[in-house]
């Protein structure tokens, strides 16, 4: 029996998870929201190692689980911006680069070739501080933990990872987009 339909399976489930988390937070109750979220995360792993282990890959799950991703990972910034946890003007940078990532790709896809998904190393290190932030923030809410200039610090280190790889990712695919497409 296969079980290629797990990963998407688990995609879905990590959607679902999005509106109690954000609803946890809204209410308060940091600690539970941050369980929730962990297990999120640990989703997110899981459902990546077993399409990639086991060949169950999809187009679906390949669409699905950035987008699975982005929903949360805004969802939870605009969140914690509402209830005060956040800067607005980290939020807005957040997302405004996620914005133009998107608006970009979706250009170059439609004028040029279909995009590739290649995350460079400054992308990835954004997204690794963006989930420690995170973290961060829903930990010092529910247990006064790590202390503020941690999160400050880590705040400050996200700010700074956005601004350079929203512009390494301008930077390059319009260098590509020049050249015609192709690496």
């Amino acid at each position: 029996m296969s079980l290629h339909w797990l990963p998407n399976a688990i995609t879905f489930a990590r959607i679902a998870l999005i509106i109690p988390v954000l609803g946890l937070i809204h209410l308060g109750e940091y600690a539970l929201a941050l369980l929730l979220f962990a297990i999120a995360g640990l989703s997110d792993g899981l459902d990546g190692f077993l399409a990639v282990r086991f060949g169950w890959q999809s187009r679906l799950g390949a669409l699905l689980d950035p987008i699975a991703d982005k929903l949360l990972v805004a969802g939870m910034f605009v969140t914690l911006t509402l209830t005060g946890d956040l800067p607005l003007w980290l939020t807005a940078m957040v997302i405004l680069r996620d914005v133009v990532i998107l608006g970009g790709a979706t250009a170059y896809h439609y004028l040029i070739e279909p995009v590739q998904g290649e995350p460079s190393q400054v992308s990835k290190l954004n997204t690794t501080l963006q989930l420690l932030l995170l973290l961060s923030v829903l930990s010092r809410a529910a247990f006064d933990w790590p202390d503020a200039v941690t999160v400050t610090v880590l705040g400050a280190a996200t700010m700074v990872t956005v601004v350079i790889s929203g512009a390494d990712y301008v930077l390059r695919w319009s260098a590509r987009a020049k050249r015609g497409g192709h690496v």
